[in-house]
């Protein structure tokens, strides 16, 4: 190892350079590059190196050694080498290493920020390299264009499919900048999808064709989404999943400012799974939510519950949260926020409590329905030992009393007794000011609250001085005989008070309201300026304008524009020309190879060659703006699909009058096609498990595809046996060359043990007179594989007849519940029984709904036992323990328990381990062994039991990837095996 000091020697870094060895030229790159950064200009340290890396490195064959030397020459911040390094960038944005070409991306923005004036020489440079088809270099090269030339539309047109394309392949942070870019371009190219008439059609290809009269015509029509849109949506969607937080959040903003309204609920999940990241992450997305909230309430509503503050959250994090919560309350919800509210209040973080009582006003503001329970609620806390509790709370109060004064004078009176416990001077100063602005609802209480205040005015904050003066002044206007010589005696003090703002108030509301003969004709507009009607105040969000910026940058979080921020432009009103993003196809012979792949794709159809003579005879121009040419997408899939089915069709049409001709273009075709190799040798390097299940897929699609084409020709028929017959000779070597590894087929059996017992839903008293139950019925579900089915018993014990009895749409936790059909009439004292299904996703967390008749909506919950989420299977022994050396390890939950002497039999084992889970018993060759299998309802997660009796003790053993069901699974059967009750 060379120490630190010998590379810093100019004469060492330079033998290393002209060295043979590879790792020492890299050695000393690195070197330089370090040296670089910490301050040290390379021209004056070491000139030599500087013309050695220019000279002789900048062409090494070693693409490593090509890409260090172009960063260390862009890295040197001298003007004078400006020309070497732009020399040097031309050379390395056609190399043949695409490394090399990503170095000179980077390059481009450290030579711009250098010399601003080779701007119009490093656009060139960036328009070849935004022709690059490698993912290594688009991320690099787009983050150049937006430093050099963001304006510069008109470079990313030809490129536009290229990289919407490539966007899934490149790196993480390159995949940021191209969001970016692209949210701003489509901005500037499409029209608003967000009009009422919109249509979105993905698989509409006249928009890519039609000539310039058809497109004026279609102005007129409702709007259908440009085919390249719908690309850039489509494209981004699966980056959604990425694990990178910034790649999502980008996805996110471009699908906010760009999709349709209908489609913005996909980003949610994704939004909502990055709050279980880093405190940093989860700061930046909930005040991106927090803005989302506000226009769009019913993305967040159903995943409010991850809004819900935890104790461990910090300050700012824990004020977001309830910033959301409080944008998504409405009347369905509040009931249940407030709830949450009232535990915030109860918190240590003063801030976070005070922020919840603000949040508890906006509430009421915008809810006119619990307006009066909040000013209940807020009056409580008046009492509380907290001042500063107390004191948010008096100031929210006075807020909410502007709407309804005259409604709530005993809330004013309760907290004219409580001024005197009040210590902050906020809210003595609010509590003041509600007593001057109402002082004619409470004529008794308010001067007698100036009396008091008279006594301590030299004592309070010069806030309270300034309401004290307001307050003389107002009632010194509507009861004189009671508050004039107060009033008079309180101004005095004020006049010689120390703070010059409380001496020119005094001075002010003297000349206003006592009448002398300095006095103008202002004083006698004294009662109409001070008592004038005061509009209430808006509470509303402080990310209500936040949106003026585009989701995801620093200008967003930091509610300012930042430096070097690019606005989004508004939609544009007829839409450009889309042609400019077609690009023109180099030589026929490309353009013949992209059809014939695509016709294969169409297994021969009779009208195909004519459909590619027709092909080849229209223009370049239509046929390039496919994206298939760039890359296989979803969208030419789709296209491959409905032409296919065309032209089946049209094939049994004109099955009865074919030609000679085409008989023979038929003929050669099938002799082609004879003449091709079985494309399935591929599937031998698929894993074991996979591979039987390719195999018959393979089978039964060209099954199916020899009966289509049946009524087409005999011979292609008898040509389709054979290529099945060598299929078939194929797959039988293969049986006996590879090991197979089948999966043991889980087969559902009936349930062993159905329990009778029966769960309260709703009790007839809570009910009103509607009484439910309901009990797990261990079958299958017909309403779907994944559901729980369910057996309700619905009983009326009222004297009157229920009518429409049914189950809400509405579900609070998200679970998919088939709903029985509504009963239209339950008469007094009968009962009926429906069945219904739930899918709880292999999860014990209770199913809530809202069960209804007529008139009345009631809040009920199912809970689930662990055991009801299972289904018995049945396999044989041997297939057990194959199955359970797979599950070993994490998924495998075991316990030692002592036996009651009469729970030790086979029957009393099995009776007691079934009745606690829907499972099967499989057949055991060990005396001492009872195995049981089963499977999760909603994901068929196998389930494997064992019971070990070893006198006087037994192991209970569970196998499952589900480990939280095992969890749980392994304690009831703890009890159930020690309990000594039947």
């Amino acid at each position: 190892m060379l120490n630190h000091r010998f590379l810093c020697r100019n004469e060492d870094l330079k033998e290393m350079l002209e060295s043979n060895k590879e790792s020492l030229k890299l050695e000393a790159m690195k070197r330089i590059v370090g040296l670089i950064a910490k301050g040290k200009n390379a021209s004056e340290l070491f000139p030599a190196v500087v013309k050695n890396v220019a000279s002789k490195n900048i062409e090494d064959p070693n693409q490593l050694i090509r890409a260090s030397a172009l960063r260390v020459l862009s890295s040197i911040r001298v003007p004078i080498i400006v020309p070497i390094m732009m020399l040097a960038i031309k050379e390395a944005a056609t190399d043949l290493s695409p490394y090399v070409r990503k170095t000179a991306a980077h390059a481009i923005q450290k030579l711009y920020s250098l010399d601003p004036d080779q701007k119009e020489h490093l656009i060139e440079v960036i328009e070849k390299l935004l022709k690059d088809k490698s993912t290594l270099v688009a991320g690099s090269v787009v983050m150049a264009f937006e430093e050099v030339c963001p304006d510069r539309i008109d470079l990313i047109h030809k490129n536009y499919r290229k990289l919407c394309n490539l966007l899934v392949d490149v790196e993480e942070w390159g995949q940021v900048v191209i969001i970016h870019m692209l949210t701003r371009y489509a901005r500037t190219q499409f029209v608003s999808p967000w009009r009422e008439d919109a249509m979105f059609d993905e698989n509409n290809e006249k928009a890519f064709y039609d000539s310039e009269e058809e497109r004026k015509v279609e102005q007129t029509k409702p709007y259908i989404m440009d085919p390249d849109h719908r690309l850039l949506l489509r494209n981004t969607k699966p980056l959604l999943q990425s694990r990178n937080t910034a790649v999502v959040m980008a996805v996110s903003q471009l699908y906010w400012h760009l999709a349709p309204k209908h489609e913005l609920s996909i980003i949610t999940k994704s939004l909502v799974r990055l709050l279980r990241s880093h405190r940093e992450v989860q700061y930046v997305v909930l005040q991106n939510i927090a803005t989302m909230s506000i226009q769009r309430k019913g993305m967040f509503e159903p995943f409010m519950k991850s809004f819900y503050v935890r104790s461990t959250d910090a300050t700012h994090i824990k004020t977001l949260k309830l910033e959301i919560l409080t944008n998504l309350a409405n009347e369905a919800n509040i009931s249940t926020i407030l709830r949450e509210f009232q535990t915030y209040v109860k918190s240590q973080d003063k801030a976070f409590a005070a922020a919840t009582i603000q949040a508890i006003g906006r509430c009421a503001t915008n809810i006119s329905e619990v307006t009066d329970t909040c000013l209940n609620g807020l009056v409580l806390l008046l009492s509380n030992r907290d001042e500063t509790v107390v004191a948010e709370s008096v100031v929210v109060i006075k807020k909410l009393l502007q709407t309804q004064p005259s409604q709530h004078s005993d809330i004013i009176k309760h907290m004219a007794k409580l001024f005197d416990n009040i210590t902050v001077p906020m809210a003595r100063a609010s509590i003041l000011w509600l007593m001057g602005e109402y002082c004619e609802h409470v004529p008794k209480i308010a001067p007698d609250v100036l009396r008091k205040m008279a006594k301590t005015f030299t004592n309070e904050e010069d806030i309270v001085k300034l309401q004290i003066v307001n307050l003389a002044a107002k009632l010194y206007l509507t009861n004189s005989k009671q508050t004039k010589l107060l009033t008079q005696y309180i101004l005095n003090l004020g006049k010689y008070d120390q703070n010059y703002d409380i001496r020119d108030r005094t001075r002010f509301i003297r000349q206003l309201i006592v009448p002398n003969e300095k006095s103008g004709a202002l004083s006698k507009y004294a009662r109409r300026i001070l008592m004038a009607p005061k509009p209430a105040p808006v509470l509303q969000s402080a990310f209500k304008d936040r949106d003026r910026f585009q989701l995801g940058t620093l200008s967003h979080t930091l509610n300012s524009q930042a430096s070097g921020y690019l606005e989004l432009s508004d939609w544009p009103a007829v839409a450009p020309d889309q042609s400019v993003r077609n690009v023109e196809v180099a030589g026929a012979p490309a353009l013949r190879k992209s059809k014939t792949a695509k016709s294969n794709e169409k297994f021969y159809s009779d009208s195909e060659e004519e459909e590619e003579e027709e092909e080849e005879g229209s223009s370049s121009e239509g046929s390039s703006s496919s994206s298939s040419e760039e890359s296989v997408s979803e969208s030419e899939s789709e296209e491959n699909s409905d032409d296919s089915n065309k032209s089946s069709s049209s094939q049994s049409e004109k099955s009865s009058s074919e030609s000679d001709s085409e008989k023979k273009k038929k003929t050669l075709k099938n002799k082609k096609l004879q003449q091709q190799k079985p494309d399935i040798l591929i599937i031998t390097y698929l894993p074991p498990q996979i591979m039987q299940k390719t195999l018959l897929l393979i089978i039964m699609t060209k099954y199916i595809l020899i009966h289509i084409v049946l009524s087409i020709s005999t011979q292609f028929f008898v040509n389709c046996m054979c290529s099945l017959l060598h299929l078939c000779v194929f797959l039988a070597c293969q049986f006996d060359v590879v090991s197979w590894h089948v999966h043991v087929s889980l087969q559902a059996s009936s349930p062993v043990f159905v329990p009778e017992t029966s769960h309260e839903l709703l009790h007839r008293m809570t009910g009103k007179g509607l009484s439910a139950q309901y009990r797990f019925t261990r079958q299958p579900c017909i309403y779907g594989n994944s559901m729980v089915s369910l057996q309700l018993t619905l009983s009326n014990s009222s004297d009157q007849a229920l009518e429409n009895i049914h189950i809400s749409e509405k579900s609070s936790t998200g679970q998919n519940i088939h709903r029985f059909n509504a009963i239209e009439r339950l008469e007094p004292q009968a009962s009926v029984t429906v069945s219904m299904g739930v899918d709880f996703n292999d999860s014990t967390q209770a199913a809530n709904f809202q069960l209804c008749t007529k008139e009345d909506e009631f809040s009920v919950s199912i809970q689930p036992a662990v055991g009801e989420l299972l289904l018995p299977i049945t396999m044989s022994e041997a297939d057990f323990t194959k199955e359970q050396g797979k599950l070993m390890g994490m998924n495998e939950s075991s316990a030692t328990i002592t036996m009651t002497p009469e729970n030790v039999s086979s029957q009393s084992v099995n009776r007691k381990v079934v009745s606690v889970a829907n499972i099967g018993v499989i057949p055991s060759s060990q005396e001492n062994i009872y195995r049981f299998a089963g499977k999760t309802v909603s994901s068929g997660s196998l389930v494997l039991v064992s019971v070990a009796l070893k006198d006087p003790d037994a192991v209970i053993t569970i196998n499952t990837e589900k480990t939280v069901i095992g969890s749980m699974l392994l304690r009831q059967f703890k009890t159930a095996l020690t309990n000594s009750c039947p």
